[in-house]
């Protein structure tokens, strides 16, 4: 379970933030359960979650997780439990994403990512914390680790490009979502649909489809995607037509860059990335994807543990 914590975002947009651990005792106010994450009732709530968190603060180091364009907090739920056993954990749920709002004017730019997650870190108590990034997540978290190295103990990458992707991969993308054949009758034709119909995926790839099925919401006349998928491309086109190197070499703290043998991040760029950056390290995750914590969970958790060892364990400096 996860207790959720509202944040204040850039430009005053409210931020879903979500604190894995060991579960609070039964509150009646308690909001039903959505993907293993129960939403604390009312403002009342909250306030005892928050006061939950304080109280953890002088116990256990901070990791702050970040999902990828169209994610959710959730996605990272089962390595947020893993890390909650000796970490303080929370997932956000970014702008646009998952519970936090979607003002239709609200900026999507890097900079308001950015600030949200700085906002998250001071308005919780978190750092300086681990980062956790999930591609968008993960150009979020060493933009971050540049900006605040205060802020930041530590950044791992996960299967995010520092390279411009250029105009032909915005209209792709733009393609794509135009292709998506909504709204989807039930659960199982997203997971059938995003796991093997889709023409993106080269071979069937089940955790695929559940990633995709945990970002979709019943409405009355069928499923579709709780973001709005013009905000989607308006968050990717800040990024996707600048490389982003001067900001890795800015990033002072320990960084993990960490791909999946079939990811979109190719070996010779993550070790480029790896040589950029000023205390860089690399990892990768067999018979993985894009989607590395979801496809190898086991793999990803073994990739990662002992640089947060190293970083938070009982000798670490």
């Amino acid at each position: 379970m996860a207790r959720r914590i509202d944040v204040t975002g850039a430009g005053g947009v409210r931020l879903a933030a979500w604190e894995f651990g060991d579960p609070p005792k039964p509150d009646p106010a308690a909001g039903p359960t959505e993907h293993g994450v129960r939403e604390q009732g009312g403002t009342a709530g909250r306030r005892a979650g928050q006061r939950t968190v304080q109280g953890a603060l002088d116990r256990s180091p901070g990791v702050l997780l970040l999902h990828g364009l169209m994610g959710r907090a959730s996605h990272w739920a089962a390595t947020a439990r893993w890390l909650s056993e000796r970490h303080r954990a929370v997932a956000l749920d970014q702008r646009g994403h998952g519970r936090s709002d979607k003002p239709p004017q609200a900026a999507f730019t890097r900079e308001a990512y950015v600030e949200d997650a700085e906002a998250a870190l001071e308005q919780l108590g978190l750092g300086p914390a681990v980062l956790i990034g999930h591609a968008m997540g993960a150009l979020t978290a060493w933009q971050l680790a540049a900006k605040r190295p205060d802020l930041v103990s530590g950044v791992i990458i996960c299967d995010m490009r520092a390279s411009a992707l250029g105009a032909a991969s915005q209209r792709e993308w733009a393609d794509w979502f135009k292709s998506w054949p909504l709204p989807f009758a039930t659960l199982a034709d997203v997971r059938k649909w995003f796991g093997e119909d889709d023409p993106w995926v080269e071979r069937p790839n089940p955790a695929r489809g559940e990633f995709y099925a945990e970002v979709m919401a019943e409405s009355p006349d069928g499923w579709r995607p709780v973001f709005e998928p013009e905000q989607m491309l308006k968050s990717r086109e800040t990024w996707v037509f600048d490389a982003h190197w001067e900001e890795l070499a800015q990033v002072q703290c320990p960084a993990l860059v960490v791909r999946g043998l079939d990811g979109e991040l190719g070996r010779a760029e993550a070790q480029e990335m790896v040589r950029v950056l000023p205390r860089g390290e690399y990892a990768e995750v067999a018979d993985a994807g894009h989607l590395v914590h979801y496809d190898q969970p086991e793999a990803w958790r073994a990739a990662i543990k002992p640089f947060l060892d190293r970083l938070t364990g009982p000798d670490a400096t």
